[in-house]
């Protein structure tokens, strides 16, 4: 297989999740990557679920003697708004100046692509491979994965017999130097809404009289932070472990520097977390976070009221050892405790996933040793990224969250491994996306290499 040809085709489909009327392009997408499957050497199954099906790929299924592999991926993609900014169509791969351009090239359907073009070709090298690989390609990531726990909960007594998820749905730094991600921060959103007159009142009538909904939201939103950038949350750094110094020493290998994070912000300072370094800040600290707030007069001109309603959404990222339940409670609490007289506060709880981190086991801080699959594999995408790339990995903590990650170890037991196969230029989520071809290219070099000494090294 190549996977310039297989994208060709591939990437034609306009499966939005986030679209309703694009459920007909959801199904097209299955039934084609079902079809992919087949062509690469696994037995593809399309799973039905309460929202967007699951395509099940499986080789070995029987072979409970040999090491098993979790390959996960999603094929939905965003919305392409705004579709004037494309430079050509959003789903009619262009390729140029060594790029392939178009909705899913990085995000996700490239780097999965990756995956099962690698697998093709080493089963046409080696058609008996001594590996039991399951395949799991979802429709809903782009949507929060829905449906996605209910199909563990529902696949565990399979799904629990792999030795570890393999996926690449995280970005590297730059073209020779290939991230490795062991840390995902976790999130938890709530909604806060403030209540005060049963209705919007004349401000000139009323004023001076009423607490503004708007006035106390906006003290109470200021009051969550220490001028220093804290959170001004009773406990809530209470289980926030810092980074080891090796981690650090790692970080310090990646090409951005708070001048050039300041620079690509549009910003002229940062404001991190005393102790951090902006790049730091992003991946090792948590944070609570302002992502919109409103209440009252929005239209043009003026309009002299005192609100009866005011809100704000905030979102807290977590890093390993913190829980959405406990800060959920903590920062609700904080909140709560300081709404004024006159105002009614309700909080509603909205997105969330905890955080994950393993640190590599091929490091000599491991406190314990996985199974040997698991082992096997890191060592060989360290090794095998080194001849491919120039460059040893580098492994790192993500900023953002993949819930499914922790999903796959709390309800199947099982640990990742993320490589990072699109860069900071491939534009995802944004107009004109794209992925370097040469780049995908040795990506499946490193997969197919991956595999073959998973299957090599035997089961645990």
């Amino acid at each position: 297989m190549d996977i310039k040809s297989v994208l060709s085709e591939y990437l034609r489909f306009p499966g939005i999740s986030a679209d309703p009327s694009a459920k007909q392009a959801i199904a097209d997408t299955a039934k084609f990557l079902a079809g992919l499957l087949s062509r690469a050497g696994a037995t593809p199954q399309i799973v039905e679920t309460a929202g967007n099906p699951i395509v099940v790929g499986r080789f070995n299924a029987e072979r409970s003697d040999l090491p098993h592999v979790i390959i996960y991926g999603h094929y939905d993609v965003q919305p392409v708004d705004p579709v004037e900014l494309w430079e050509t169509p959003p789903f009619e791969p262009t390729f140029r100046d060594g790029k392939i351009f178009a909705r899913g090239s990085a995000d996700n359907r490239g780097p999965h692509a990756v995956a099962i073009v690698a697998f093709a070709n080493l089963l046409a090298r080696r058609p008996d491979l001594p590996i039991r690989a399951t395949f799991v390609i979802e429709g809903e990531e782009e949507i929060g994965s829905g449906s996605f726990p209910q199909f563990l909960r529902d696949n565990k007594a399979e799904l629990s017999t792999g030795d570890f998820v393999m996926l690449s749905d995280t970005e590297s730094p730059a073209r020779d130097l290939i991230a490795i991600t062991i840390g995902l921060r976790g999130v938890v959103g709530l909604e806060v809404e403030f209540e005060g007159p049963n209705c919007d009142l004349h401000s000139g009538i009323f004023g001076g009289a009423i607490y503004n909904p708007l006035q106390a939201l906006a003290e109470i939103c200021a009051s969550l932070h220490k001028p220093d950038g804290t959170v001004n949350v009773p406990g809530f750094y209470d289980d926030m472990t810092p980074p080891a110094g090796w981690e650090r020493n790692e970080l310090a290998r990646l090409p951005q520097t708070d001048e050039s994070l300041k620079k690509f912000c549009g910003t002229d300072a940062l404001h991190c977390l005393p102790g951090y370094s902006g790049t730091e800040a992003t991946r090792f600290a948590p944070t609570l976070e302002f992502n919109g707030i409103g209440g009252g007069y929005q239209g043009a001109g003026s309009k002299t009221i005192v609100p009866a309603k005011a809100f704000a959404k905030i979102t807290c990222r977590l890093v390993p050892a913190m829980s959405p339940d406990d800060i959920f409670q903590k920062v609700s609490a904080a909140i709560l405790a300081r709404v004024p007289a006159g105002i009614r506060a309700k909080i509603t709880r909205m997105q969330e996933c905890p955080p994950y981190y393993i640190c590599p086991p091929n490091h000599a801080d491991a406190a314990t040793m996985p199974n040997r699959a698991l082992a096997a594999a890191f060592s060989a995408a360290h090794e095998i990224i080194a001849a491919q790339f120039g460059n040893p990995p580098v492994y790192t903590r993500d900023g953002g969250s993949i819930g499914i990650v922790e999903e796959f170890r709390k309800v199947c037991g099982l640990n990742s491994l993320m490589l990072g196969f699109f860069l900071p230029e491939s534009k995802i989520h944004s107009p004109n996306e794209n992925i370097d071809v040469a780049f995908l290219e040795k990506g499946v070099k490193t997969y197919e290499a991956v595999f073959e000494k998973i299957a090599d090294a035997g089961k645990a």
